[in-house]
């Protein structure tokens, strides 16, 4: 397999606490001249930061590889050092092919222009001559579902109409190498299916994609490699699957019982939450499909707040959603009354319901008037012992035993 991008050693430090002169604006020298004017303080010392250290990898002709991270990890900055957007400060890329990228939301886009001004702005800058924009201009607008809008200023676009443009020019590009940065997010589901296939398309003409997300049910279905970044530097690389379940794994204190490392002082406050065998309310390594689960949260009120409720979301070892359910689902009203003291309140997922697997729980941490994620705090394997889905190896995400008559 040919090599597509080969990064050996690459490196970019960044300054904080304070302006480099080298590259400060008019804007940004009256932004000094005003605080410098109102406060006499001393100017904070600045600190060198490594966004990206020693990180080296290869990615092969029709690849499509995921770049996973937690935000911060360098996912970015790598990508628009590969895009030469920006320089490494060290270490070396070669890239054997065209590059489109598509990093944030309209970028290269005029906002006084109109979509159709933009089409050919965007692709001459991406590297299309102007007959190859004419012979691709309906499949582009066709894709990006716009029509009624091509001769208006893009600045009164929505986020969404953005996105749908500035992906229809780049994936129409027909690079060699296409790099996505995580603004499919931004576009509705339908759209995003779309984009889905489309590089799925483009993968299957021979062409390199590498895809930042943070859906990792996307990453596991769309990409056959992984690459892992945390803190600058390559954790691991793999094959997506595996490397998407060791990710979603991370920081598990045990598979049973979660308790908050750095616990906030608030009117609400977790103790625990646990899962175990919903018929004997003991932890189990396996649990076999045939029996329930419990889910247990361990919590203390100390003050009053705002009526809410807690929520719990379970997703499967490739990051899919497969459902969110909340302490107020029984009720009439979304939120309920908190009551002071401590307390229990136990999620009952029912047997012969989920298919033999590992599963993940995040739950939210009520602060008053918003919800703090704790993801994937707890996770839990399925047996194949008496699932249905085992006995005659059915399909799907969830193996209900449903009646029948």
């Amino acid at each position: 397999m040919q090599t597509m991008i080969s990064a050996r050693g690459v490196s970019k430090k960044y300054r904080l606490g304070g302006t480099e002169l080298g590259y400060a604006v008019l804007r940004e020298r009256i932004v000094e001249v005003i605080r410098g004017a109102l406060r006499r303080e001393k100017k904070p010392d600045t600190q060198e930061f490594w966004a990206l250290d020693g990180v080296s990898f290869d990615v092969g002709e029709a690849e499509v590889v995921g770049l996973i991270g937690k935000n911060g990890a360098g996912k970015s900055t790598l990508l628009k050092i590969i895009s030469r957007i920006t320089e490494p400060e060290d270490g070396e890329i070669h890239l054997y092919g065209k590059v489109a990228s598509l990093l944030e939301v309209g970028i290269g886009f005029h906002p006084e222009l109109t979509g159709r001004e933009n089409i050919f702005l965007n692709g001459a800058i991406l590297g299309m001559t102007r007959a190859e924009i004419r012979r691709k201009f309906d499949a582009i607008v066709d894709f990006a579902e716009i029509p009624r809008f091509l001769d208006t200023p893009v600045k009164r676009y929505s986020s969404g109409m953005y996105v749908r443009l500035a992906f229809a020019v780049a994936a129409h590009l027909e690079p060699d190498i296409l790099l996505v940065d995580e603004v499919l997010a931004v576009g509705d589901a339908q759209f995003q299916q779309k984009c889905l296939g489309k590089m799925r398309d483009i993968r299957a003409q021979g062409r390199t994609v590498i895809v930042v997300s943070h859906n990792m049910s996307t990453v596991a279905n769309l990409c056959q490699r992984v690459i892992w970044l945390e803190d600058g530097k390559v954790k691991a690389t793999g094959p997506a699957h595996e490397i998407v379940t060791r990710y979603l794994s991370q920081g598990l204190q045990n598979d049973f019982v979660w308790t908050p490392r750095h616990p906030v002082v608030s009117a609400f406050q977790y103790h625990a939450v646990s899962v175990v065998r919903g018929d004997t309310g003991e932890p189990s390594e396996g649990i076999a499909a045939d029996v329930p689960i419990d889910v247990v949260f361990d919590f203390e009120i100390h003050g009053s707040f705002p009526p809410g409720r807690l929520e719990l979301r379970l997703t499967d070892d490739l990051g899919e959603h497969l459902f969110t359910s909340t302490s107020a689902d029984g009720l009439s009203n979304p939120n309920h009354e908190w009551r002071l003291g401590r307390q229990t309140l136990t999620c009952h997922i029912p047997a012969k319901l989920l298919m033999p697997g590992r599963y993940f729980i995040s739950v939210t941490e009520p602060r008053g008037d918003y919800y703090q994620p704790r993801e994937n705090v707890l996770s839990f394997n399925v047996t194949e012992q008496n699932s249905v889905a085992a006995r005659d190896d059915r399909g799907g995400k969830i193996a209900p035993l449903l009646s029948w008559s």
